[in-house]
């Protein structure tokens, strides 16, 4: 959805929620020396100005990495996710906040890709600038992430983590996703995939994990994270998800160490917790 801008969230609850384990599934492949291949489907900007016009507009980031920066005693599994935001403000102020696409790459080594799709002018035309002096490295398409996902698998590398992370605010996209992930299975069914979604009242969004445990895949790890109590007027995020196939052995342990301090330091009221479910091989 072209209208949709990333920049308006950066650096809230979600994010954090979502590049913490994204920084885990790069860590976990990065122990290997072999090569792998980071795809994101919905790249955005790539890394965003926290006191900028747009960001600045919503000031979500307060009530998400703002209540993370000052602190001390935040356990080791979020340590890794907290150095990279650390990279990109090495003046100690909380300025920038980065996407998916730069936690990626401050995972990667000379022999790592990235493909990275964006469709908003905009956000492309900074995500091509932030990028331009890695053309061997990262390769950034300007195109529908979900269409072209297929044409990537499987990669070269054989060795993949791919981030699914649409807006979601066309209902098209909870059916696209469920359809995206079988297709990109029966390609490349050691891939690891991950795909973020929204907690809300509303009913697709409460289908979307049974559908997705529907894929019938050997192992995955279904986090779901909520700050608080749905609201009652129907309306709003309390939460996210985050639906991992193929995930490494060791993320379940690591969540379990990490995501119950995570929600006293991000809880809005009593509503706020999470639970993990899934298999793993």
């Amino acid at each position: 959805m072209l209208s949709y801008r990333h920049s308006f969230h950066a650096g809230n609850h979600a994010d954090i929620v979502k590049h913490f384990v994204l920084a885990e599934l790069l860590a976990y492949y990065r122990n290997k020396d072999k090569p792998w291949t980071y795809i994101d489907t919905h790249a955005g900007a790539g890394c965003y100005a926290l006191n900028g016009e747009v960001a600045g507009k919503t000031g979500e980031f307060a009530e998400g990495i703002g209540r993370l920066w000052a602190r001390d005693d935040l356990p080791e599994p979020l340590a890794a996710y907290m150095e990279v935001v650390r990279q990109f403000n090495p003046g100690g102020r909380l300025l920038f906040y980065p996407g998916s696409p730069a936690v990626a790459m401050t995972f990667a080594r000379e022999q790592d890709t990235l493909q990275l799709f964006e469709l908003h002018p905009e956000d492309l035309r900074t995500l091509r600038q932030t990028f331009s002096t890695e053309p061997r490295r990262v390769h950034v398409r300007g195109s529908d992430g979900l269409a072209g996902l297929d044409a990537l698998l499987p990669p070269p590398s054989r060795r993949a983590v791919v981030l699914i992370d649409p807006s979601y605010e066309v209902k098209t996209d909870y059916s696209r996703v469920v359809e995206t992930l079988a297709r990109a299975l029966r390609r490349f069914a050691t891939g690891c995939f991950a795909l973020w979604y929204p907690l809300l009242p509303r009913a697709e969004s409460r289908r979307l994990p049974k559908q997705l445990e529907g894929l019938g895949a050997g192992s995955w790890l279904d986090v779901r994270f909520r700050v608080g109590h749905a609201r009652r007027e129907g309306l709003g995020m309390f939460g996210c998800g985050l639906y991992v196939i193929n995930p490494p052995w060791v993320l379940p342990e690591r969540l379990q160490a990490a995501l119950p301090w995570l929600v006293g330091a991000l809880g809005m009221d009593d509503g706020a917790g999470f639970e993990l479910d899934g298999y793993i091989e």
